[in-house]
């Protein structure tokens, strides 16, 4: 990971914790070449999640590493979720990790995964919102006075007035997960818990990018996510493994997450879609 407070504490005590990759200036390129290094020697890959909102500078810091060191055991993994998402998924990723998945099908699936996480945020303006789709009616309501907006940037961009229509949500068991701004409101753990069925709801601290990804520090963001290991791990196994054409990696999926390539159209072949439906029971393993 690329900054602490993306790091969540884990859900149980075999979930590992995330090596921090620090931003160039905070640490030269020779010692970065060395942390990678030592990663590599303890745990043989290396799967390096950021946001897609850290600076240019970070991001070229990672791909100089992994093409210095030229080691195809390093996934760079760009995600578009918001901070508080990136935060669940990578959490996700660590709990997989302890299962019996090949490093290339856990950072494939973090394409998988992102589908079924609901991140979004209560915000109180969007005239500064550039990630979600705002139209020039909701800018205009957003200068009223009091006014607040709940908006979802995934899996599908939504935005609402409060009071005047509702975030349609997932349609399997999530918890919800709650990091709050400067913004009073129990909205997002009064109302939107109770539409979307949460089987519980918990805080965290929010993410320091956060005012800046949504363009106002007065927020509170949300991610509804599944907790569950076992049903992390049906997800993730119910998808056809293939092996990637460039770089030999196993992967789930339609694209290779160490190098990124794309699987062959004929050979695209998943069952994922469906395997979470409301109300259907879901058995699976760790």
């Amino acid at each position: 990971m690329t900054s602490a407070d993306l790091v969540l504490p884990p859900s149980d005590q075999q979930t590992p914790t995330a090596a921090l990759l620090q931003s160039p200036d905070a640490q030269p390129l020779e010692s970065a070449l060395m942390d990678m290094r030592v990663l590599l020697e303890q745990h043989g890959y290396v799967i390096a999640v950021y946001p897609s909102s850290v600076p240019n500078a970070l991001q070229q810091r990672l791909h100089t590493i992994r093409s210095v060191m030229e080691s195809d055991r390093i996934a760079l993994l760009k995600l578009d979720l918001p901070p508080l998402g990136v935060a669940v998924l990578v959490r996700q990723l660590r709990q997989l990790s302890i299962c019996d998945f090949s490093p290339g099908v856990i950072a494939s699936a973090a394409r998988l995964l992102s589908h079924y996480i609901y991140a979004g945020a209560l915000l109180n303006s969007v005239t500064k919102l550039d990630r979600v789709p705002v139209s020039l009616k909701s800018h205009a309501k957003s200068w009223v006075p009091g006014s607040q907006f709940g908006v979802l940037a995934n899996p599908n961009p939504q935005l609402i007035k409060i009071g005047a229509g509702s975030l349609a949500g997932p349609e399997f068991g999530t918890q919800l997960l709650v990091a709050r701004g400067q913004l009073q409101s129990d909205w997002p753990t009064a109302t939107l818990a109770s539409a979307w069925q949460v089987h519980g709801v918990q805080e965290a601290a929010l993410p320091s990018d956060s005012p800046r990804w949504w363009g106002t520090g007065k927020l509170i963001e949300f991610a509804a996510h599944i907790p569950d290991i076992s049903v992390l791990y049906q997800l993730v196994s119910s998808v056809l493994r293939e092996e990637c054409h460039w770089c030999g990696m196993e992967l789930i999926g339609d694209r290779c997450g160490f190098c990124s390539a794309p699987l062959p159209a004929r050979e695209n072949q998943t069952h994922a879609p469906g395997v979470l439906n409301q109300g259907a029971p879901l058995h699976g393993r760790a």
